[in-house]
């Protein structure tokens, strides 16, 4: 068993549980090397500390409607020669006090995160996130496209990509679609996701597809009572279903073989990857403000876009590549291909494990 020279903790806001592969693949390599502290839940109530991976629960206090975070439970850390990973995000108060304990104190403090806000890199924010920034020891993006963004605004920082990643080499699998062509939709039922809409396109067109082709919709949140009755109105609930939320990889296994295509009708992220994964080339709504993962997509090869909100563009899109079958199913394999070699459980575990081999 190899020895590392550091110990590794990350404090998390939330362990979701499409991050349980990745945080039980570094401890997997590290052992008692390796801790994660998290809460119970997020800003947005609907994510929440799911699986079954170890963690040591921390509390979580909200302040002004959600918008900032303090988190308990941690303190301890706070002087420790330890290699502490943080969420680059500045609503959390209690990381502002750790990195400038710990940068007055020279101590490892990594952030780690998108790098940067929704809103984009020239923000009201950002001015705040730079501070943010300025303050660790290192930082650690998802992309390389990120890093050599930031790269050029922080010239003597030291930056890391991690390639954002939910499945690891040896389950990236795929096979030809036989008894479907379904369309499959996997992410919260959100009004800021739009899966209403998404349902109300498939419905609207529904006689231009394939008979063999379903709507499958896999997650959980508030817009699923106004989907079922949208269903219910229109009769048509026997080619819409609504799976609910799902993270075994066996079932998302099945679900994406019997798919021709995945689909993001809002702003898309790890979906792209997930998708990517089982081979399935995905449908993106093209202006929206995706997640940094959009660096994956080659249009034409992995995926195709549609123009935002526009019911036209999406079947036009959509019908085309229907057309265009025997050339997407066949895509398959070299999409799983590239996933293996640039966005594995294995690649993005390696940046965090590779931080305890290092002379601090």
């Amino acid at each position: 068993m190899k020895k590392y020279k550091n110990k590794l903790v990350i404090v998390q806001t939330v362990t979701p549980d499409y991050r349980s592969e990745f945080f039980k693949e570094i401890k997997k390599n590290l052992h008692a090397n390796f801790e994660i502290y998290a809460g119970n839940f997020y800003f947005d109530k609907s994510i929440s500390s799911k699986g079954t991976l170890e963690k040591k629960t921390i509390k979580n206090y909200f302040f002004l409607n959600r918008k900032l975070l303090f988190q308990t439970g941690i303190w301890h850390l706070l002087f420790k020669n330890v290699v502490l990973v943080l969420e680059m995000n500045p609503r959390i108060i209690s990381n502002w006090i750790f990195l400038i304990v710990r940068n007055l104190l020279n101590k490892e403090t990594i952030l780690w995160g998108h790098a940067w806000s929704k809103s984009g890199k020239d923000s009201n924010s950002e001015k705040l996130r730079y501070l943010m920034k300025r303050l660790s020891s290192k930082i650690i993006v998802y992309t390389n496209k990120q890093k050599a963004e930031l790269q050029l605004k922080m010239p003597t920082k030291i930056i890391i990509a991690a390639p954002n990643s939910l499945i690891s080499k040896t389950k990236m699998v795929t096979q030809k679609p036989k008894e479907s062509l379904n369309l499959i939709y996997v992410g919260r039922l959100t009004e800021q996701k739009k899966p209403l809409f998404l349902v109300k396109v498939f419905i609207k067109n529904i006689d231009q597809y394939p008979k063999n082709t379903n709507l499958i919709i896999v997650g959980a949140g508030i817009e699923k009572k106004k989907i079922e009755n949208f269903l219910k109105a229109n009769k048509v609930k026997n080619r819409v279903k609504l799976m609910g939320h799902i993270y075994d990889y066996a079932e998302l296994k099945k679900l994406y073989s019997n798919a021709f295509f995945s689909v993001s009708p809002s702003l898309a992220g790890l979906s792209i990857t997930q998708s990517f994964s089982f081979g399935v080339p995905i449908l993106i709504s093209e202006f929206e403000k995706h997640g940094p993962e959009l660096e994956a997509v080659q249009i034409g090869s992995n995926a195709l876009f549609f123009k935002t909100d526009s019911i036209e563009s999406f079947n036009e899109t959509l019908c085309l590549a229907f057309k265009n079958k025997d050339f997407w199913v066949e895509q398959r394999q070299s999409i799983v291909n590239f996933c293996k070699n640039e966005y594995s459980i294995e690649a993005m575990s390696k940046v965090f494990i590779n931080l305890c081999d290092k002379n601090f």
